[in-house]
């Protein structure tokens, strides 16, 4: 019986009931300093430290997937509110006594609040933010002095707008795979004239892989490009969910179920799979090429987690255009558009005209 009321007790993933983010010295709001790594207060330099992640922890403890529809968790700790946007569609949750009057996506104000759905489960990790603020705004101008196309004045000038801190929600599944697979390897021979040839050979055989951690943005609703193109985390460097981590920034809400996110991780691990199962091959017959990879998959022992993982989301004006662009929270790689002098291009184009006709008049 204990141990049953263990497992689930595990799998719930509880956490805290209350979030307390007043100051103990002055009363103000504290929220969570990514460079300093600790409950800050901004007005008395009050800090706390959070508890260190242990062995064991709920962020390191997967969930049985089969089991996941019937124990899961739906607390996230504290009274939060949901808003979602008219123009983007973008779903975020905040505290309840924070103001939401933009969307942190897109900046728009056509937002409105939702009913919380009790259905939705509350996240079991958190990689916390890293990279401050301020820090963000340092790698925005390096960022923007290193495009080769970028104009001139545009590097001088532009300031990045108010940096929005996100949580962005991901899953990420364990599994033992099993795969009966059939393929073609080739082993490449020339003939007399030295032409080379490949002679074909079909072969099969049977490959066990244990998956870890395959992970899956679980969004619908933000198809941001740049987002994407920086999402890429350490989760080795995940905490145990707490509610003061995503203190005074938003959060984004799962639009892609635990269902759908498995279809999609089942997609790109077929994909490793193939990869895995071409080098094996080619490795044991000493081919040269590998094709026409098949396989048929089980899987089993499959869990997973529900985790955020932060970006900072801002834009910057120029020539009367706004150029939007995202910082990874954690690692601080940027991805987002820059404005494009057409002369910079057109001088780049000369010179590697002229390289080229050099290079033909050196060599024929």
């Amino acid at each position: 019986m204990a141990e049953n009321e263990t497992m689930n007790e595990m799998v719930q993933g509880v956490t805290e009931d209350v979030t307390d983010k007043k100051c103990p010295n002055c009363g103000a709001t504290v929220t969570w300093d990514p460079a300093t790594l600790s409950m800050t207060c901004g007005f008395c330099g009050y800090h706390k430290e959070l508890p260190k992640p242990e062995e064991g922890s709920k962020a390191t403890q997967e969930i049985d997937f089969n089991s996941a529809k019937l124990r899961t968790s739906k607390d996230w700790g504290s009274q939060k509110k949901t808003i979602e946007c008219k123009n983007c569609g973008g779903s975020a949750v905040y505290d309840m006594t924070e103001t939401a009057g933009t969307c942190p996506f897109c900046g728009s104000t056509s937002v409105m609040p939702v009913d919380d759905d009790e259905d939705v489960m509350a996240p079991g990790g958190v990689v916390p933010f890293e990279i401050s603020r301020d820090k963000a705004a340092e790698l925005f101008k390096t960022w923007l002095k290193r495009k080769l196309f970028a104009p001139s004045a545009a590097k001088k000038s532009c300031e990045a707008k108010e940096f929005k801190g996100i949580y962005l929600p991901y899953w990420t599944f364990d599994s033992q795979t099993t795969s009966a697979y059939r393929a073609s390897y080739g082993k490449d021979y020339k003939d007399k004239d030295g032409n080379t040839h490949t002679r074909w050979y079909n072969c099969s055989g049977i490959h066990d892989e244990f998956i870890d951690d395959e992970v899956v943005y679980a969004s619908t609703k933000t198809n941001d490009s740049n987002i994407k193109a920086v999402s890429s985390f350490d989760f080795t460097r995940l905490r145990d969910y707490d509610p003061q981590f995503i203190a005074g920034y938003a959060a984004e809400r799962y639009s892609l179920g635990l269902d759908d996110g498995w279809a999609n991780a089942q997609k790109s691990i077929q994909s490793k799979l193939k990869s895995h199962i071409s080098d094996n091959v080619r490795s044991r017959y000493h081919a040269d090429r590998v094709k026409d990879v098949q396989l048929s998959t089980s899987y089993d022992k499959i869990t997973f987690k529900y985790l955020l993982a932060p970006v900072w989301i801002s834009n910057f004006k120029f020539n009367g255009t706004i150029y939007n662009f995202v910082v990874n929270g954690q690692t601080g790689r940027i991805a987002g558009k820059s404005p494009v002098s057409i002369l910079r291009v057109i001088i780049a184009i000369v010179i590697a005209l002229v390289v080229l006709g050099l290079l033909y008049y050196l060599f024929s």
